[in-house]
């Protein structure tokens, strides 16, 4: 089963961050576009309307659509410097107790951006250029933070299956 979940949440996160690296290349073809346009002012180009607007968005959706995928691929910065003298169940302990802080992470920056989210849709704020809802932000990134949360959670049962397996021996110590 734990084979079948993590299957399901490695494509989910995947096209999560495929989403994100798109929305990444948009914006940074609009931002190209943008600069061309206040360059070239005096040919009748102008610049993108709203475009900070628009960057900080993006950008706020794709950083929350990348943290998913991280996780399931242990993407994460870690300093193995001491780790790396102890065993692998020590280290798989280690995982555990990390993914747990993780999860509770993750699930903290979820729950505020709903919070946010919310207070953003009852107050009706808008951007101030394009007047788009910022709920509308709030809900895309808040999307990859449940997510993040959901695969966080998963990978303290992966490491919990990690740290409970029985030890491997070596082929040294195994009977002909």
């Amino acid at each position: 089963m734990r084979q079948t979940v993590e299957k399901a949440l490695t494509t989910v996160s995947g096209w999560f961050a495929i989403a994100g690296g798109a929305v990444l290349v948009a914006i940074t073809a609009m931002t190209v576009v943008s600069i061309t346009g206040r360059e070239l002012n005096w040919l009748g180009l102008a610049p993108v309307p709203g475009d900070y607007e628009l960057v900080e968005a993006g950008t706020a959706f794709a950083i929350f659509a990348f943290l998913p995928w991280c996780q399931m691929k242990r993407g994460h910065v870690t300093v193995d410097l001491f780790l790396a003298r102890f065993g692998p169940r020590v280290n798989a302990a280690v995982d555990v107790v990390s993914n747990i802080l993780m999860t509770a992470v993750a699930a903290l920056i979820a729950w505020r951006l709903w919070l946010g989210m919310l207070d953003k849709k009852a107050y009706h704020e808008t951007t101030f250029i394009l007047q788009f809802p910022l709920w509308w932000a709030y809900s895309a990134a808040m999307t990859g933070a449940v997510l993040f949360a959901v695969v966080c959670l998963y990978t303290i049962w992966r490491s919990l299956a990690e740290t409970l397996q029985p030890p491997r021996q070596s082929p040294q110590h195994q009977e002909s």
